[in-house]
């Protein structure tokens, strides 16, 4: 089985990058193994629709993303299958969490989406040229790795820790990585 965990966001928008952040803190902290299964990384930015040709090739799904859920605290951290999102989840604390919600949906009508998680976190500013994350967001990530890990060893996943850098470390670059759809996927993509 080919699996994606593919972080979505816009990094200059504060708490709206954690999809983003939040991948490429797995990518650089941990090394996974599974004997037949195969798990690959991708910063996947905004391009959301953009994103069809790659996620289409995989059997299932996990993207990082900000939730926006009726009702609760910013930082709160959602785990769910996308058929099966809790009633709070209104799909409306963005516009690239729209379109990546119609896309999947797009993809759900021509047969083509696979087995789709979402792990998520409720924002708490989305203001523009704010390279960061907030208190509440940034104490999200423990819980979002420790679930995130849990998953992915009840897939049968092997999980290593390769390195100790935190998040905050790796927010600076993150502008500096992400997805170029003209080039070699191989030099855009952590493959394990």
């Amino acid at each position: 089985m080919k699996i994606l965990l593919l972080g979505i966001g816009n990094v200059l928008y504060a708490d709206e990058g954690i999809g983003v952040h939040f991948v490429n803190y797995i990518t650089e902290n941990y090394q996974f193994t599974h004997e037949s299964h195969q798990l690959e990384m991708l910063d996947g930015g905004t391009l959301a629709q953009g994103l069809i040709p790659i996620i289409c090739q995989y059997d299932y799904l996990i993207v990082v993303d900000t939730v926006n859920a009726n009702g609760v605290d910013a930082g709160e951290v959602y785990f769910f299958d996308f058929d099966k999102a809790p009633q709070e989840i209104d799909w409306q604390g963005s516009a690239h969490e729209v379109e990546m919600l119609q896309t999947l949906n797009m993809m759900e009508m021509v047969g083509d989406r696979p087995k789709t998680f979402v792990l998520g976190v409720t924002p708490t500013v989305l203001e523009p040229m704010t390279l960061g994350l907030t208190s509440k967001v940034a104490s999200a990530v423990p819980l979002m790795e420790r679930t995130l890990l849990s998953h992915l060893a009840a897939l049968g996943f092997t999980a290593t820790r390769i390195a100790e850098h935190s998040i905050d470390s790796l927010i600076p670059d993150s502008y500096k990585r992400g997805v170029n759809l003209g080039e070699n996927r191989e030099d855009e993509k952590h493959q394990i």
